[in-house]
């Protein structure tokens, strides 16, 4: 099938890949690396030349690949195999995030991969090290190659679903932290070793220094102890030196832990700052693979869920669909016996109850209200909404395609870039020569930016080629209804209404040559959806003057900005942010914008 034929393709573009980033951005960095590029290509000719691909019943170390379903970009990942495993059988599956290397790009990593085993080598288990698109911290397209890494795994290899580890150190226990607590139902066990875990204590950031409001507000998209419950869905091990700095992370996190009436499991390294001490590294991997040999519940009786967003909206039987008010705090938490199913909840006004329970034996009391069985006839799983502080049962033919925020369609503008996009470039020419000159910079911007620091090229399509039959996934606009025919054609459906010269949100006007609209919004001609955006003017909201610490790749600009041309772009910003704000959960405007 597809899937397989771009795999057995990818295994062998991470090489070549490889080999053109480093000529491209000069990541040749000591004279020995350019025998890394010979390698490469030699490893790429012989997967080319071999017709059985005796690679995927290798055992030791093992560089595979897979396709990117956001770029279709071939992304790279290491496989430690025991030398002795039985691939007839499953078996459990380690998945070992990597510290950051600011030089350990493609051709490092694959080298790297290839050569060494890494710091765990569990017996009778694989491990699998991720690339995580490089160095942003295992966030944005990061977190996804993560989760695809494994699912390419799960394809290939015979995986027990139910053992499955997530451990890392450093750049990786940072990134244990965030998805584990934001993809907890796919891990038996989450073990983060230092890293850090919010953007204002890490960075020590006060009330003054610390950036725009709904800067701040969007630290809730990764800050981990906003998502500390739903950690308590699996099983948390911290490690830290005794003498390291970002010993802070786990003790931040016992304090979220504590706060809810739990304990935080910390192993400490006694006498060694920012690495595994020896002995305690082996006390670690021993309860590990106790907790593995345990395995995972197939249907938990206890479940909690707590996000800030629809992005993350899941935990093993709960579903949040919707939210009184995004950015926060929200929760579900269940609890399921023989007498049925007793759920509270904060902040949702929806939700949705997984269809692999009994649900016709189920009486449930949702905050107090009781639904008694037998649900409605025709539903495979229940639905439920909150109306005037009161819930009810949604019926099996009541349609839900209203416009509002949901999974998978909440914004801000980065989520847009964590899923299939295709950026729409302008064939025309705007009748605003300082926007013209601005939309051709920062769409090479965000070209170069792609490349460089997600590791593939954008997909594009021009406006002409798109108009009259628009492509799947999220749409990148760029230009105005002068310059882009697709703008052009939904400009009547869009939050952001082109003038000749100018263009309006709201009931405010705006100077064309002037201000810039960048906004994230469902894709108009997708109604029933709303799952699927459309951008205007922007790619990644974090720029390179963020790059120096992970903490900082968050997103910088909200839902909508308007954008003054008369500063020129930096490394921080396209522009001086005029005004910018969220969307209401229905996409509509909180409030006006400001004037010009």
């Amino acid at each position: 099938n597809k899937r397989m034929e771009d795999g057995k393709k990818a295994d062998i573009e991470i090489f070549t890949k490889a080999v053109e980033l480093a000529l491209l951005h000069r990541e040749f960095y000591v004279q020995k690396d350019f025998a890394k590029a010979d390698w490469a290509l030699e490893e790429a000719n012989k997967r080319i030349d071999s017709p059985h691909e005796p690679w995927a019943k290798s055992t030791g170390l093992v560089v595979r690949g897979y396709k990117s379903t956001i770029d279709m970009s071939a992304q790279p990942y290491g496989l430690v195999i025991p030398k002795d495993h039985d691939f007839s059988k499953p078996c459990p599956l380690y998945v070992w995030l990597h510290g950051r290397g600011d030089k350990n790009t493609d051709l490092h990593f694959l080298q790297e991969r290839a050569t060494k085993a890494g710091q765990i080598a569990p017996p009778g288990a694989i491990v699998v090290h991720p690339f995580g698109r490089h160095c942003v911290g295992w966030k944005h397209a990061g977190e996804i190659d993560v989760l695809e890494t494994v699912n390419s795994v799960k394809e290939r290899y015979k995986i027990d679903p139910d053992r499955v580890v997530l451990i890392g150190f450093s750049m990786g226990g940072a990134g244990a932290w965030h998805i584990g607590a934001h993809y907890t139902n796919r891990w038996v066990a989450v073990s983060p070793g230092a890293g850090f875990v919010d953007v204002a204590k890490y960075q020590k950031l006060t009330p003054a220094n610390s950036g725009e409001w709904y800067v701040q507000k969007l630290w809730g998209l990764y800050d981990v102890p906003d998502y500390v419950r739903n950690l308590f869905n699996t099983n948390v091990i911290a490690y830290s030196g005794e003498l390291d700095k970002q010993r802070e992370a786990a003790v931040i996190m016992e304090d979220a832990f504590k706060a809810e009436g739990r304990t935080l499991t910390h192993l400490i390294g006694p006498g060694v700052e920012h690495k595994y001490e020896p002995e305690t590294l082996k006390e670690l991997l021993k309860r590990l693979d106790a907790i593995v040999a345990e395995g995972q519940q197939k249907q938990p009786s206890e479940v909690h869920l707590q996000t800030r967003t629809l992005r993350y909206p899941t935990h093993s039987w709960v579903a949040a669909e919707g939210l009184e008010e995004h950015w926060k705090d929200s929760r579900i938490d269940g609890k399921l016996t023989d007498n049925g199913i007793t759920l509270t909840t904060l902040n949702v006004n929806r939700l949705r109850l997984s269809s692999r329970l009994a649900w016709s034996k189920q009486p449930v009391a949702l905050d107090g209200q009781t639904f008694a069985s037998p649900l409605p006839h025709g539903w495979s799983y229940p639905k439920f909404i909150k109306e005037q502080n009161r819930w009810r049962v949604m019926g099996p033919d009541e349609e839900d395609t209203g416009l509002r925020k949901r999974r998978g369609g909440a914004g801000p503008i980065d989520d847009a870039f964590l899923s299939r996009f295709v950026v729409i470039t302008p064939t025309g020419r705007s009748r605003n020569p300082a926007f013209q000159a601005w939309c051709d910079a920062e769409l090479q911007h965000f070209r170069d930016r792609w490349r460089s620091l997600m590791r593939g090229e954008l997909i594009t399509k021009r406006d002409v080629d798109a108009e009259a039959d628009l492509p799947d996934g999220n749409l990148i606009l760029w230009g105005d209804a002068e310059s882009n025919a697709v703008i052009r054609r939904l400009k009547d459906k869009l939050p952001v209404r082109f003038a000749e010269t100018g263009w309006s949100l709201g009931k405010t006007d705006y100077d064309g040559n002037h201000f810039v609209p960048v906004c994230v919004f469902p894709r108009p001609d997708k109604p029933e959806t709303n799952t699927d955006y459309i951008v205007l003017n922007s790619g990644l909201t974090f720029r390179e003057g963020h790059d120096g610490t992970n903490s900082q790749q968050n997103p910088k600009l909200p839902d909508w900005a308007i954008i003054d041309m008369t500063q020129l772009p930096d490394a921080k910003a396209p522009g001086r942010i005029h005004d910018a704000d969220f969307f209401d959960e229905n996409w509509q405007l909180k409030r006006q914008p400001k004037a010009p």
